[in-house]
């Protein structure tokens, strides 16, 4: 049996409910006694891996065209999302935010996952995106998250230029569609339990608790979906 409990976390840096499952999950695992049981790991996924990125689009005009919707009902869409992560004690500030394509930033988390810093690159990359309107396709930014880590920002850029790891993020992206991920965020709990969306805290709590006592090492992945009627981001949107 592994030493922890691994917790698996399907993601997108430009899924709003991403970072606010992301906050939810740690709130979780704060209030437990199992926290230092428990083994993070983050799963590339592209919302829209077509995506051309450029910074001149703002947000609420890409969600506009992606969704065909007016541009105030976008906008009102990206309020509400907003004041739902206020509650959590995130800041997000769409009028920065820059329309990327994130297959980059989702090497850099391979990248980082070898430093044992990937929940904490994660962290910062959500945070360039939603708060500081950095364009997370950029190469100076993702060095400077590398530079902020501790670990080598050379090594990265390298890293990209022979493209290391990008087999890595295609197999995140296609094993999502083996096991039948529709959206994100999705955690997958001791490849047992999976939580669908940006859910209540009490489900991550109950989720928890319920997967570490069943935890037994299982190799193969039999999903029993919570509850899939929450808060999520797929590839028609969020």
């Amino acid at each position: 049996m592994m030493s922890k409990m691994k917790i698996e976390i399907w993601s997108d840096i430009m899924c709003p409910f991403c970072y606010i499952g992301k906050r939810r999950l740690e709130q979780s695992l704060a209030s437990s006694p199992l926290q230092d049981a428990i083994e993070i790991e983050w799963k590339s996924y592209q919302l829209n891996p077509d995506l051309v990125t450029d910074p001149t689009i703002r947000i609420d005009d890409y969600l506009a065209l992606h969704k065909g919707m007016p541009k105030e009902q976008a906008h009102q869409l990206n309020q509400q999302v907003t004041e739902m992560a206020k509650e959590e004690g995130l800041v997000f500030d769409f009028t920065r935010s820059v329309v990327a394509n994130t297959f980059k930033a989702h090497e850099f988390l391979h990248f980082a996952k070898k430093y044992n810093k990937q929940d904490e690159a994660k962290e910062l990359l959500f945070k360039s995106y939603f708060t500081e309107g950095k364009n997370i396709d950029d190469m100076d930014v993702l060095e400077s998250i590398a530079i902020a880590l501790g670990i080598d920002a050379a090594e990265f850029a390298a890293a990209v230029a022979q493209g290391t790891f990008v087999d890595e993020v295609k197999m995140d992206i296609h094993e999502a569609r083996q096991i039948g991920v529709k959206g994100v965020p999705f955690f997958v709990y001791n490849r047992k339990y999976a939580i669908s969306g940006a859910q209540p805290l009490s489900l991550f709590e109950d989720t928890l608790q319920q997967a570490y006592e069943e935890w037994n090492g299982a190799n193969t992945i039999t999903l029993q979906n919570i509850n899939t009627e929450a808060p999520s981001c797929g590839p028609e949107g969020c």
